[in-house]
This record gives structure tokens, sequence and C-alpha cells, in this order.
């Protein structure tokens, strides 16, 4: 017979039922896995070769303005592109354009002086990918994972997650300080290389046979449907106010200077994953969660804490505790958002939602950038941590106030969750009744015919996927 404290251990551990289900989930994990890992090599190389190139904190951070533009008008229409197109073919042409982007950079880098502005285009370029391939990936997660079965799976994606955002941080420092940005580059490049290899063995996503082409119409019917949802848009502004006031990655490489640790930089980038990790292999417990939007909020919370005493503190070990405590803050809000999304959300309007996640997801980061790197060079690194913390949480009180429904959302007794449970949903805009998803059994939890059980992730519906430094790949 199994002993208490065994069993209670047990109910710690992630829960593998979705990898257990889907070969494809199997596939896609190793493949994110290898992609993560790579791209993290230029993730920290790129910052650190503009640092290099010009000593202005501002110069580091302005990579977020230039990436903004990009991530809105292409995320958004990303969204509209994966609800009519083969998901699959956008994934893998994607991949394949974020490799030669970072042959670019590795071409740059191998220059006798290499150029500023080629940084700024790359950047710019990957982030526009990126907003086309995420609402592709983002959109396949409820249609090919068990309605049971997703915060599980958004455990075991950020796992995934999490190794390569804790080893690629870390060597990237080592890699640059030792043998320039070129070989950072170059990892990352074979990494694309494998992942679009990888990723030709999916089984083909076509969209619904009614499916119509993208257009402002159709982007304008998400956006309708998202504000409609009290719960839907907490998620979204929670997220979006947590990462402006709170998202201070930039300027890591001058805090790393200021404390006298420049060797702590990579540690400082992998910190957060590491305490996203941690909670990763005891999130057992958080499938037998319901109300997924107190994770939502109590995670930014503790982001907030925690992002302000790592601005506080002057110790560079209680620095990265810190950090470690703000990794694990983000991952749960992410499992709560993530899980509230794929439960809720109706296939049809699947891609056009994950449009708008990508702006909620990754236009903070790219803002929270500036406002770090402009506060920063105003009044000092440290200040602009800690009152970015400080901001945040008073941030999340008061949408909090504004949006009880968020706290109030439990996925036995939410009408979205039940209907997309059942397999059904109701015409978005139209108030009309539903017919069953694409592909799915009403009251089974769903298995798309074109797909099987598939699980597909992308960064956006990776919890804790922005400790490392940004949300896109290379």
């Amino acid at each position: 017979m199994t002993s208490k404290p065994s069993s209670k251990l047990a109910a710690l551990l992630p829960d593998l039922a979705p990898w257990r289900s889907s070969a494809d989930f199997r596939l896609l994990w190793i493949q994110g896995l290898v992609t993560y890992f790579s791209s993290f090599m230029a993730l920290i190389a790129l910052p650190l070769q503009i640092k290099h190139l010009t000593g202005s904190p501002l110069a580091v951070g302005a990579m977020g303005a230039v990436e903004l533009v990009p991530l809105v008008v292409f995320g958004l229409y990303g969204g509209a592109l994966a609800d009519a197109v083969d998901r699959r073919k956008v994934i893998i042409a994607t991949e394949a354009g974020l490799g030669l982007l970072a042959l670019m950079l590795l071409l740059n880098s191998l220059l006798p002086s290499p150029m500023l502005w080629p940084l700024y285009v790359v950047a710019a370029g990957v982030s526009a990918l990126a907003g086309l391939q995420r609402p592709a990936l983002d959109s396949l997660m409820a249609r090919i994972v068990p309605h049971e079965q997703q915060t599980a799976a958004a455990a075991l994606n950020s796992l995934r997650w999490q190794m390569g955002a804790i080893a690629g941080p870390a060597l990237a420092g080592l890699v640059v300080a030792y043998a320039g940005h070129a070989p950072a580059y170059g990892v990352t490049i074979a990494g694309f290389a494998v992942s679009v290899l990888l990723c030709r063995r999916l089984t083909p996503a076509p969209p619904a046979r009614d499916a119509e082409k993208p257009s402002l119409r159709g982007i304008a019917e998400g956006a309708r449907y998202a504000w409609s949802r009290p719960v839907l848009l907490g998620t979204y502004v929670v997220d979006l106010a947590a990462m402006l006031f709170a998202f201070p990655n930039t300027i890591f490489p001058f805090l790393a200077d200021e404390l006298d640790a420049a060797w702590s930089l990579g540690l400082m980038y992998a910190a957060g994953s590491v305490g996203s990790l941690v909670l990763g292999l005891t999130s057992g417990w958080t499938s037998k969660v319901r109300r997924h939007g107190l994770l939502v909020v109590l995670g930014a919370a503790v982001w907030g804490l925690a992002i302000a005493a790592a601005g506080w503190f002057a110790d560079i070990w209680l620095v990265l505790l810190c950090l470690g405590f703000a990794g694990a803050g983000d991952m749960l809000s992410g499992l709560g958002r993530s899980t509230i999304w794929n439960q809720t959300i109706p296939e049809e309007l699947r891609g056009r939602l994950a449009g708008i996640e990508v702006l909620s997801y990754s236009v903070g980061p790219q803002l929270g950038q500036v406002r770090a790197g402009a506060m920063a060079g105003w009044t000092g690194t440290r200040s602009a941590i800690w009152t970015g913390g400080v901001a945040c949480v008073a941030s999340v009180g008061l949408l909090c106030l504004a949006l009880p429904k968020l706290l109030t959302y439990d996925a036995e007794t939410d009408e979205d969750a039940r209907r997309r449970k059942a397999g059904r949903y109701e015409n978005a805009g139209t108030g009309s009744g539903g017919t069953p998803d694409a592909g799915e059994t009403p009251g089974t939890g769903g298995t798309p015919d074109t797909l099987g059980a598939r699980g597909v992730s992308g960064p956006g519906d990776t919890p804790g996927a922005r400790e490392a430094g940004a949300e896109a790949p290379a």
C-alpha cells in the first residue's frame, strides 16, 4: 500500500496525461525544447551586442520600440490567418524565416566592424514573424488537447520551456564572454534548422471548411468577443499591466555592472526560469484548481512584489532569489491565463483571439523594455526596477476592483467553459445557438478528426516564458 507521504508527493508532481495521450504532443515537446534552447543563445547575445556597440541602456531598451509596431500589426493579422489557412504551413514558414534572420545576425557579427542598424532590423523582423506564428501555435492547443487536460498541458509546456530558458541564457553569457556573439548566433541557426525538420512531420492542420479569408471585419469580430467577456478581458489587461511596469530584463546588464557582479548576468536571465521550473515540477495540484482567475491575479502580484524586492536589494544573491520568486509568480499567472483561454474560447475564433493574446502577452514586455531603459537612464537602474514592481502590484489591485468577474471565475460553473467542455459554442457577437466545435464530439472534451489528440504549444501558451529576456524566438 502506498504511504501517505508518497501519495502527497505524487500529487505535487506534474500531470503527464497529455504526454501519454498524444504522440504529437511528445514530438512538439522535444521540438520546442530544441528551439527554446537555441533561441535563447541569440536572445541574450543580441542586447549584449547592442550594449557593447553603444554602451547605452536607452539603445538597448529601444529594441522594444522597433519591435512594437510589427508585433501589433502581424499579431492581429496572424490571428486571422490562423483561422483561415493550414496552421502547420504557417509554423514551418515562420520557423524557416526566423532561422534566416539568425543567419543575418551571424553574418553581421563576422564583419570587422559589426553594424548597429541590422540588429534593429532583425529585431523588427523577428517580432513580425513571431506575431504571425504564435496565433497558429496557440490556437491549436484547445483543439487538440482534451478540455480537462489544459492546465496539465500548460504545465508540461512550461517545463519544456524552462529547461531551455535556464540552460540557454546561462550558456549564452559564457559563450559571448569567451567566444563572442557569432557562436551564439550559430547555435540559434542550427536549432531552427532542426525545428523545421521536426515540424514537417506534423499532421496538416487545415482550417474549417467555411473559414473566411483574413480581413479587418474578422479581426474586429474577435475583438468584440474578447471585449464582451470580462474574464478574458481581465486576463489580457492584468498581464499587460504587470509586464508594462515590471519587465526590467533589458537593463539587467547595467544592474550586473552596478552590483559589481558582471559574472551574474547569465544567472539573472536564468533565475526567473529556475523559479518557474520549481513551480512546474510541483504543479500537480494545479490540475485540481477551478478558480483560475485567482491564479492570474495572485501570480501577477507575486511577480510585481518580487521585482520590487530585486530592485531594492544590493546583494546579488538576494536579487537572484527575488528573480526566482518572480518567475514562479509569472508561471502561476500564466497557468491561469492559458487554462481560461483554452477552456472558454470557441474554436472558430481561436486564431483571432490568439492574435489578441499576442498583443496582451507581448506588447507589455516591449513597452516594459522601453520604460525600464528610459527610466534607468533618468533615475538609475535599481530605482527603475523597484518602482516598476510597486506600480505593477498597484495596477493589479485596481484592475481586480474594475473586473471582479475575473476573481470569481470557476471552471465548473462558467457558461463559456461549460459550453466549451460540451463541445458547443455560441456564434460570437450574434447570441445564436451553437454547433459542435469542428472535429469534436459534444461532451467528450474534444478529439479533432483532422489531427487526433495532438498537443502543440507556442510561446504564447507557455507560462513563465518571459523571464529570460523577451518573447520572440530569435
